[in-house]
């Protein structure tokens, strides 16, 4: 029996999804028991498209198909939580099974705030994240700095510190994350910027970190985060679903070296991106929202931003209508709107159509304000 704050090692016996899954199969086999005892309704999952470049996400409502969304996809940036509202009702009718990062959890809390999903009816599987790379510079980056073409690349994962590739022909190939990074590659710049590293919101805390011994690479590290993801590991073992072994101390502490690690790593390019903006923020926001078409795409694809539609009529708004570029309030306005709950997810600026840095822009104003109304989550972004 197992309960909220205990941690484990975790496989699957089951050979067809170890096949297909990662260290393990935990994550996987879990949510084919939660679909196969009626815990959930769906499984909202990222599969893979056409390639590794292409994450797709899907509900899965057969068990028998949950296989094909196992793996990860670091090369795939989507936001899960606001699919959640868009396209399935915010869970309001349905149990949802969930796989999230630190960004989707935090999504999705937010959301649950503004009273646009229903929290009780999801099951969130928290899984540890390092960052994520976007499909278009991933594919620049295999190409000129593994010297492989990204079409025959079948693998990819980011661990100890490096970006790490297998092609069709078995081999592997791994670089260091600083050393892409300093050329200009790597993860995202607000991953970079992210310390929220594992999702213990969830109901489940699950990785490779710590797992050590003879169970490396071969088991899932999960942390118990309520008593709902207690109990499905629960019946999935009495299943014979799932075997767990206790996780071993030394990699328990191995797993928050890495977390520091991260932590650390993360407060490192805060402080080199918002210094670059520290003079004269609001100059530097001005001249690069000047490129702003008024696409909206930092608003619709925002999970914190929920615009209220009013009637709009000459003289009621802070933003004239019907002029390109918008006049800079435009963009104040939506940085005020968020300042006190941008998590930092990085749509804003990926889905920029004119590559305005956003998200730069709006956790800076975030981590401002954090310093200023609670000290002691540390000092201004660009203070230091």
């Amino acid at each position: 029996m197992v309960t909220k704050g205990d941690m484990v090692y975790a496989w699957t016996p089951d050979s067809g999804l170890l096949e297909k899954a990662e260290c393990g199969g935990a994550v996987t086999a879990l949510l084919k028991s939660a679909l196969e005892n009626k815990v959930v309704d769906a499984v909202l999952a990222i599969r893979k498209g056409v390639d590794l470049y292409d994450a797709v996400p899907t509900i899965i409502t057969d068990p028998k198909e949950i296989g094909g969304s196992a793996g990860s996809l670091h090369c795939g940036t989507t936001l899960v939580s606001k699919l959640i509202v868009k396209y399935l009702g915010g869970a309001s009718n349905q149990k949802l099974g969930v796989t999230v990062k630190g960004c989707d959890l935090m999504g999705i809390l937010e959301l649950a705030k503004r009273n646009q999903l229903k929290l009780d009816n999801l099951l969130l599987f928290g899984v540890n994240c390092g960052g994520t790379v976007p499909p278009v510079p991933a594919r620049k980056m295999i190409t000129a700095k593994f010297g492989v073409d990204p079409a025959d690349v079948v693998k990819e994962e980011i661990d100890k510190g490096q970006f790490i590739i297998m092609t069709k022909d078995g081999q592997h190939k791994g670089i260091s994350i600083d050393e892409l990074e300093e050329e200009g590659y790597g993860r995202r710049s607000n991953c970079r910027r992210c310390l929220y590293k594992v999702p213990r919101q969830a109901d489940l805390a699950c990785g490779n970190w710590g797992v050590i011994g003879d169970k490396a690479g071969k088991a899932t590290f999960v942390e118990f985060c309520s008593e709902k993801g207690a109990k499905l590991v629960d019946a999935a073992v009495k299943a014979g679903a799932l075997a767990t072994s206790s996780a071993d101390p030394k990699g328990i502490a191995i797993r928050g070296k890495v977390e520091n690690a991260m932590f650390k790593l993360g407060e490192k390019w805060r402080k080199h991106d918002f210094s670059a903006i520290s003079e004269n923020l609001w100059d530097v926001i001005r001249d690069e929202t000047s490129r702003c078409i008024k696409c909206y795409s930092c608003i619709d694809n925002c999970p914190v931003c929920s615009p209220i539609k009013i009637e709009l009529t000459s003289g009621t708004t802070m933003v004239p209508v019907g002029y390109l570029p918008p006049s800079p309030m435009f963009h104040m306005r939506r940085f005020a709107h968020i300042s006190d709950s941008c998590i930092n997810c990085g749509q804003c600026e990926e889905l920029c159509p004119m590559e305005i840095p956003l998200a730069l822009f709006s956790h800076a104003v975030r981590v401002e304000a954090d310093a200023t109304y609670h000290p002691k989550l540390g000092s201004a972004p660009y203070k230091n």
